[in-house]
C-alpha cells in the first residue's frame, strides 16, 4: 500500500510504523503531530488497509475542507482503498454513498463536522455504522483546542461521536501545527490513554524570506513585479477575499488571464476543484487564495508560497507555508508584510469569543426546555445577527447548554457559565502569537528557529539558509516595489467596478415586513466607488472620513470627486434609466462630504439636487436587520418638499458610507413610495 501511495522505493519514516501497530489495539487513541509532507495520511490508509482484511467495519475520517476530502478520496484509491465524501457540493451521491456504508461496501468515508453535528445525518448515518466503525480519524485536529489557530465548535462535538462508538473503536488524530498547550489539550479529549507521536518540525527544503513591510498597495505591485522570477507554479495567499480578488486581476493584466486563478470560500465547488487541479497540472503560475485553500492541499512540486500579509499566528503561518517544497529540494516561501495587517490580527483574536449579554439574550430567547426554534426564529426574537446566532449556539452546543434537533435548536436545561479566566487566556494567547509573528516580520532571529519554537519544538536550530540567516534578500527578490508599477496598479483598481446589489427580501422581526421587497419599492442595481480596505484609495479614504473633511473644515480629496464621476461614466451604460435628479444620504453621518460629492455630481450632470438629512442617528451593525432596518425606517420620513421634489423622477441616491445596505434599501423603499420612478444607488465607500 505505501509503494502504491509513494513509489516502489518507499520506506516508512520514523514513528509512521508504530502509529500504525499502535492502531491495530483495540481501545487505541492515538494522536500524530508531525510536519507537513511527513505521510499522516499513509499512517490511516495502512491502518484502514489492515482493520479491514481483518473485517473490521469502514474507517470515518473527519476532514474540514472540501478540498482536503477530494484529496483524501484520490490518496485512498491509490491504496486501494474505496472511498467517498458526503459534503455539500454532491448532494445527489448521499443515497448512494450512505447505502455503500450501510452495506460495508466502503471503505473509506469522508465528512466535514459541520455535516457530522447536523441531527439527521447522525441518525441516517452514524446510528448505522457507530458500533461497527473499523477506525475513527480525525484530520486537522488542533481544530478540537479552542487554544489552536483554527478552532471550530463542530470540532468539539466530536466527543459526542466518540461516546457513541464502540469503546474498541480505535482513533488517531493528526495535525501539523500543534504546540504543546493543544497538544496536551487534544490528547486530554482523546483520553487519559492516548499514544502521542511528535517529530521535528523543521523543514529543510523552505527558503523563508519576509521583505521590508509596504503599504497594502506597494506589496500588490512588489508581487506583479517579482511572479516571474519565482520557481515553478505556487500559492500567493492573502487575509480576505477583497485583497485575493484586486491582486488577481493586477496579475492576470500583467501576465496573462491564463495564467493566474483566484481562490477564496466564495466560490463554488466545482470552480475551487478544477482550480485545484490547474494548479496541479502546472497550468497556472499562481492560484491568488484565502486559507480556504490550505489543510491538506497536495501538491509535491509547489514551488513557492507568497504572503501578502501575514497569517495572524506563527502556527497559522506554518500550516499554511507547509504547502510548499514537499517534493523538491527548494521551495522559496515569502512574507510581504504590511502594518494594515494588524486590524485584521486583532479581529481573528477576539471573533470567536462570545459576548456574555449576547447569550444570556439567546438564552432567554431559546426558553425553556423542550421546544425547538430555528436561527431565524431567534433573529426575528432577538437583537443579534444571524452569523453571531449560528456560532453562540455551536459554542454552546459544546458546553451542553442547547442541542440542535431536525427542527432546530432547543435548550437542554444545563446552566451555562460564562468563563471569563479562560475567554481571557484565550484572547491573550493569541495576542503572543501576534507578537511571534512581529517578530518573524523584523527577522528577530532564523525564522525556521522561530517557527519551530513557537511549536514548542525541541530541536529549534538555524536553517542557514532564510533571509535571517543570509542576511539578505536571495536573487530576484528586491526589497521594494517599482513605483512605476505602483501607478499602473492604482490606476487598473481604480477602473474596476464594485456592484452593488439591492436588497430582495425584508427582514421581519422588529421591522414588521418580510419576504421578498415588492418590485415597486425595491432599488436598482448599484454601484460602489470604494470597496473595503482599497488600498489604491488608502489615503483618500483616510482623508474623506479621519480627516478634517468629515466635521466641515477641510476639502474632499479631487481624486475622490473624479472617482465617483468616473463610476457614473462607466455604469451609464447599465442604467434602467438615465438620473434626473441628486439624492444626498449620509448614513454614516457624513453630513459634509456627502453634500460636497452629491452637489457636484449634480452640478457636472446640470441636475437638481437634494441632501436628505435624517432624524435620528442610526448605527449599523449594532443589532439585528429587522431592528436596524425598522430605526432607518424611522429616520428616513419623505416631508412634503422632498415628495415633490422626486415625484415621477429617476433618482440618483448617493450614500457615504454603508456595510449593511438596509438604509440603501429602506431609503429607495421611501423614495418609490413618495414617486420616484426609479432609484439608482451610488455609495462611496461600502464596507463589507
Amino acid at each position: 500500500m505505501l509503494r502504491a501511495l509513494a513509489g516502489e522505493h518507499a520506506s516508512f519514516r520514523h514513528d509512521q510504523e508504530a502509529a500504525i501497530a499502535a492502531l491495530c489495539e483495540p481501545a487505541a487513541r492515538v494522536l500524530v503531530v508531525q510536519a507537513t509532507g511527513w505521510g499522516k495520511s499513509a499512517v490511516y490508509w495502512a491502518a484502514t488497509a489492515i482493520r479491514r482484511h481483518e473485517g473490521a467495519g469502514p474507517t470515518l475520517v473527519v476532514s474540514p475542507l472540501l478540498s482536503l476530502m477530494r484529496d483524501q478520496v484520490q490518496a485512498a484509491e491509490r491504496a486501494g482503498l474505496e472511498a467517498a465524501t458526503i459534503n455539500s457540493s454532491n448532494i445527489e451521491a448521499w443515497s448512494r454513498i450512505e447505502a455503500a456504508v450501510s452495506s460495508g461496501d466502503l471503505d473509506v468515508l469522508l465528512v466535514s463536522p459541520e455535516r457530522l453535528a447536523n441531527p439527521k445525518f447522525g441518525d441516517r448515518v452514524l446510528s448505522a455504522v457507530a458500533g461497527n466503525l473499523g477506525l475513527l480519524v480525525i484530520d486537522e485536529c488542533h481544530a478540537l483546542s479552542d487554544w489552536g489557530h483554527d478552532f471550530r465548535p463542530d470540532y468539539r462535538r466530536l466527543a459526542d461521536v466518540l461516546r457513541t462508538l464502540n469503546p474498541q473503536t480505535p482513533v488517531l488524530a493528526t495535525t501539523a501545527t500543534a504546540n504543546d498547550r493543544v497538544t496536551n489539550d487534544v490528547a486530554a479529549q482523546l483520553g487519559e490513554a492516548a499514544v502521542v507521536l511528535r517529530g521535528q518540525l523543521a523543514r529543510t527544503s523552505l527558503q523563508l524570506v519576509t521583505v521590508p513591510p509596504m503599504d497594502p498597495l506597494s506589496r500588490y505591485a512588489w508581487v506583479v513585479d517579482h511572479l516571474d522570477g519565482l520557481p515553478g507554479s505556487g500559492i500567493i495567499y492573502c487575509l480576505t477575499v477583497a485583497d485575493a480578488e484586486r491582486l488577481t486581476g493586477l496579475l492576470a493584466h500583467r501576465h496573462g488571464q491564463d495564467n493566474v486563478a483566484v481562490y477564496t470560500g466564495q466560490l463554488d465547488a466545482e470552480t475551487r476543484a478544477s482550480t485545484e487541479e490547474r494548479l496541479r497540472r502546472n497550468e497556472v503560475k499562481a492560484v491568488v487564495a484565502t486559507s480556504a485553500l490550505g489543510m491538506g492541499f497536495d501538491k509535491p512540486d509547489l514551488g513557492f508560497v507568497v504572503h501578502v500579509g501575514a497569517a495572524p499566528s506563527p502556527v497559522a503561518y506554518y500550516q499554511q507555508i507547509g504547502r510548499a517544497g514537499r517534493g523538491l529540494d527548494h521551495a522559496m516561501v515569502v512574507l510581504v508584510p504590511s502594518e494594515a495587517d494588524e486590524p485584521i490580527w486583532e479581529y481573528f483574536a477576539t471573533s470567536t469569543i462570545p459576548v456574555e449579554a449576547d447569550v444570556r439574550t439567546l438564552l432567554d430567547a431559546l426558553g425553556q426546555p423542550g421546544e425547538s426554534t430555528t436561527v431565524p426564529g431567534l433573529e426575528a426574537m432577538t437583537s443579534l445577527r444571524r452569523g453571531s446566532i449560528e456560532l453562540m449556539l455551536k459554542q454552546l452546543a459544546v458546553d451542553g447548554t442547547v442541542e440542535r434537533t431536525a427542527e432546530g435548536w432547543r435548550a437542554t436545561g444545563r446552566e451555562w457559565t460564562f468563563d471569563t479566566a479562560h475567554y481571557a487566556g484565550v484572547v491573550a494567547a493569541r495576542r503572543r502569537e501576534a507578537a511571534i509573528m512581529r517578530d518573524y516580520i523584523r527577522g528577530a532571529e532564523c525564522l525556521m528557529t522561530l517557527l519551530q519554537r513557537s511549536l514548542d519544538d525541541p530541536d529549534a536550530t538555524p536553517c542557514g539558509r532564510c533571509s535571517v540567516c543570509l542576511g539578505a534578500l536571495p536573487s530576484p527578490l528586491k526589497p521594494a516595489a517599482d513605483p512605476t508599477t505602483m501607478r499602473e496598479a492604482q490606476r487598473l483598481l481604480r477602473g474596476g467596478d464594485h456592484v452593488v446589489e439591492s436588497r430582495k427580501m425584508w427582514p421581519g422581526g422588529t421591522f414588521g415586513a418580510k419576504g421578498r421587497i415588492p418590485a415597486n419599492l425595491g432599488a436598482e442595481e448599484g454601484r460602489a466607488v470604494i470597496y473595503a480596505d482599497a488600498p489604491e484609495w488608502r489615503e483618500s479614504l483616510a482623508l474623506a472620513f479621519d480627516g478634517p473633511g468629515r466635521d466641515g473644515q477641510g476639502d474632499i480629496p479631487a481624486d475622490l470627486r473624479d472617482g465617483c464621476l468616473q463610476t457614473l461614466v462607466r455604469w451609464k451604460g447599465s442604467w434602467a434609466a438615465r438620473p434626473e435628479c441628486v439624492v444626498g444620504l449620509a448614513a454614516g453621518g457624513f453630513e459634509h462630504l456627502t453634500h460636497e460629492l452629491s452637489s457636484s455630481l449634480a452640478a457636472v450632470g446640470r441636475l437638481p439636487h437634494r441632501v436628505w438629512s435624517s432624524s435620528s442617528h442610526v448605527t449599523e451593525r449594532q443589532s439585528s436587520g429587522g431592528e436596524e432596518a425598522a430605526r432607518w425606517r424611522e429616520a428616513l420620513a419623505v416631508e412634503a418638499d422632498l415628495r415633490d421634489f422626486v415625484a415621477d423622477l429617476t433618482v440618483l441616491l448617493l450614500v457615504d458610507r454603508t456595510a449593511t445596505l438596509w438604509p440603501v434599501a429602506v431609503a429607495a423603499a421611501a423614495l418609490r413610495e413618495a414617486g420616484a420612478r426609479a432609484v439608482l444607488p451610488l455609495v462611496v465607500h461600502r464596507q463589507p
